[in-house]
């Protein structure tokens, strides 16, 4: 029986994710940024953009990283079935909004189509409760760049109007993270629809 015990704890131990993200009911903190779209900086905010519909919050641990990089491009790619839902997306990691300007415009990545918020203290990212690293010196970007800020970990909230977290999504691939998001977006919109 002890053993019995024992092995539950562990394996119980062992599946508790290190981080524990704000939860799907729980209210979503508000945040105000420097962010960039198209390669052009302005001011977000994410309760002027709660005003228009559902956002897709993405947080990612770096512009010009490879998971990274294929997230931003299939948020790009699905942009107009997330708008067509009714939905917003704001990427948002600890790069300066100098990279985000690039990375924004970027063809290959975000390609004008998501805007990508700055959070250079990891302040936002805390608010979430999600993990924060330091720098790691000598890594490089996919372009061979030095990066110099640090990370949080890849977590994506959708938030209604309502300013409460619909859903928390974490542990998915880049690419399985936006089909899950345009999935619970549409389904958003889809019961939105049948209350009128």
């Amino acid at each position: 029986m002890k053993r019995f015990l024992l092995g539950c704890l562990l394996s119980s131990a062992i599946t508790l994710p290190v981080a524990a993200a704000l939860p799907e009911g729980h209210p979503a903190p508000d945040f105000q940024t420097q962010a960039s779209l198209a390669g052009k900086s302005f001011t977000y905010s994410l309760q002027d953009a709660l005003k228009k519909g559902p956002v897709v919050v993405y947080f990612y641990p770096s512009a010009y990283t490879g998971g990274c990089n294929i997230q931003a491009h299939t948020f790009a790619v699905n942009h107009d079935k997330f708008t067509a839902a009714g939905a917003s997306i704001i990427g948002v990691s600890l790069d300066s909004i100098d990279r985000l300007n690039d990375f924004s415009a970027d063809p290959e990545f975000c390609g004008g189509k998501v805007a990508v918020a700055s959070d250079v203290e990891g302040n936002i990212a805390k608010s979430y409760d999600l993990t924060v690293r330091e720098a790691t010196a000598g890594k490089k970007d996919s372009r061979g760049v030095e990066i110099t800020h640090g990370f949080a970990e890849r977590t994506t909230f959708i938030v209604t109007p309502d300013g409460k977290i619909a859903a928390t999504l974490t542990g998915l691939k880049p690419a399985e993270n936006v089909e899950k998001s345009l999935e619970i977006v549409q389904k958003l919109a889809a019961a939105k629809q049948s209350v009128k």
